[in-house]
C-alpha cells in the first residue's frame, strides 16, 4: 500500500523510552493527525520518519520503499515545520524555489555568475519559475514574490513554507505543529488551506499537533499518542463519540469529559456512591464518562449540587458537583434555566451516550436494563 507505514518503531534515549512497537499506516492521499500530549512521542515519530532521527527497531515505507536506512535527502518527503524554516535572506520566491532548484540545477548552474551562462541553464530556470508562479497563484502568494520573510506575517509566512512542500511534489508530507505560531484567526483560515492542499496534492500527510481543534477537524483519521504508544486510531466521529481507552475519552473533547467513580454489584447494577444509574455492566470497579452535552437537568437521576454557569453565547456551562465530591460540567442551551450555587439538582442522561470503563481504563460494555430507557 502506498503511503507511509509505520511498522513496529522503538526509540530510547537512555533510561527513556520514547516509543514503544508503534505502528501506524497512513494511506495514499489520507490525511491523519497524530495527537498526543507533550511529552508523548510523535514529534519523536515525526523525526524518524523524516530520516532526521534513528529508529532502535521497526520499519518505515514511504510510497511502498523501505526508507529505514535512507538519509533525509533520499525518502521523497516534504516537511512543513511550526518555525517556518525559511532562509531569512531569500526571496519568497527564491525560498519556494529551494527545492527544484537543489533537484533540477547542477552545482554550477546554482553560481550566481558563472550558472546564467552554462547551456540549458536559463531554460531550467524559466521552468522552475514558472512552477514557482503556478504554486504561489494557488496561495494567494502572487504579490508577495518579491518580498522576503521579514516583511510577511506569521500567515503569510505559513503559506511560502507550505507552498516550498508543495513545489517539490513529494510522495508524502509531514507536518509538524505548523499552526502552533499563528494566532486563533489565523489557525482557523490556514487549517481550511490546508486541508484543501492536501485534498489537490493527493499525498499521504502525517500531522503531528498537541491541539485536538485542529486533528478532529483536519483529518480523516486521527491516532491518540500517548507515553510512546498509540491508543487508538479512528476517524474524527469515532474517536470523540466510541473511545476505547479512558486516556483518549479524557484527552478528547472541551470541556473535559466526565468521569465518575462507579461500581457494578454481583447483579451488575451499575451504582454511584451506591445509588443505580441505570446501567447493567460486568460486576466491578467502573469508570462512568459522560460528555458534558449528554447531560441534563432532570426530575431523578444523578445526584448533584450547582456550584457555577459560565456564558459561552452559543451555550452555558453549568459547573455542578456530584455527591461523591467529584466535578460535573453540563453543556446546555443558552436558553435553559441556571440554577443558582447550592442548588440541588438531579442530572438526566441517555444510557446509550454513557460510556464504561474497566479498573485498567479498559472500554467495557454497557446497556440498560430492559424496563428503563433513561435515568
Amino acid at each position: 500500500m502506498a503511503g507511509i507505514q509505520i511498522s513496529s518503531v522503538a526509540k530510547r534515549f537512555g533510561a527513556v523510552a520514547a516509543l514503544n512497537d508503534v505502528s501506524l499506516t497512513v494511506g495514499q492521499g489520507e490525511f491523519i493527525a497524530l495527537v498526543g500530549p507533550s511529552g508523548c512521542g510523535k514529534t519523536t515519530l515525526m523525526r524518524i520518519v523524516a530520516g532526521i532521527e534513528s529508529a532502535d527497531a521497526g520499519r518505515i515505507l514511504v510510497g511502498g520503499r523501505d526508507v529505514t536506512r535512507s538519509r533525509a535527502a533520499d525518502r521523497d518527503i516534504a516537511m512543513v515545520f511550526q518555525s517556518y524554516a525559511l532562509y531569512p535572506h531569500l526571496t519568497v520566491a527564491q525560498n519556494i524555489a529551494v527545492p527544484l532548484a537543489m533537484r533540477r540545477l547542477s552545482g554550477a548552474d546554482r553560481l550566481p555568475l558563472l550558472g546564467r551562462f552554462l547551456p540549458g541553464a536559463a531554460r531550467r530556470r524559466a521552468a522552475i519559475a514558472q512552477d514557482v508562479a503556478a504554486v504561489a497563484r494557488s496561495l494567494g502568494l502572487e504579490a508577495m514574490l518579491d518580498r522576503r520573510p521579514g516583511q510577511l506575517s506569521g500567515g503569510q509566512r505559513q503559506r511560502v513554507a507550505l507552498a516550498r512542500a508543495i513545489i517539490r511534489r513529494p510522495a508524502a508530507f509531514l507536518m509538524d505543529e505548523p499552526l502552533s505560531n499563528l494566532d486563533a484567526a489565523l489557525r482557523v483560515q490556514t487549517r481550511r488551506e490546508i486541508v484543501d492542499i492536501h485534498r489537490a496534492a493527493g499525498v499521504a500527510t502525517l500531522y503531528v499537533t498537541h491541539d485536538q481543534t485542529e486533528a478532529l477537524t483536519m483529518a480523516d483519521r486521527v491516532a491518540v499518542m500517548m507515553a510512546g504508544r498509540i491508543l487508538q486510531v479512528a476517524t474524527p466521529e469515532e474517536i470523540y463519540a466510541d473511545p476505547q481507552d479512558l486516556r483518549v475519552a479524557t484527552f478528547i473533547g472541551s470541556p473535559r469529559i466526565n468521569t465518575l467513580a462507579a461500581e457494578a454489584g454481583a447483579d451488575g447494577v451499575v451504582r454511584l456512591a451506591g445509588e443505580a444509574v441505570g446501567l447493567v455492566a460486568t460486576p466491578g470497579p467502573l469508570t462512568l464518562a459522560l460528555r458534558p452535552e449528554d447531560l441534563w437537568i432532570a426530575e431523578s437521576g444523578i445526584a448533584a449540587t450547582a456550584e457555577a454557569v459560565e456564558f459561552l453565547g452559543e451555550s452555558v456551562l453549568l459547573h455542578a458537583r456530584h455527591a461523591s465530591g467529584e466535578p460535573v460540567i453540563l453543556r446546555l442551551p443558552p436558553e435553559a434555566p441556571r440554577p443558582r450555587p447550592g442548588t440541588a439538582l438531579r442530572l438526566g442522561f441517555d444510557p446509550a451516550r454513557a460510556l464504561l470503563f474497566d479498573a485498567a481504563g479498559r472500554r467495557v460494555a454497557a446497556h440498560a436494563p430492559a424496563e428503563r430507557a433513561l435515568v
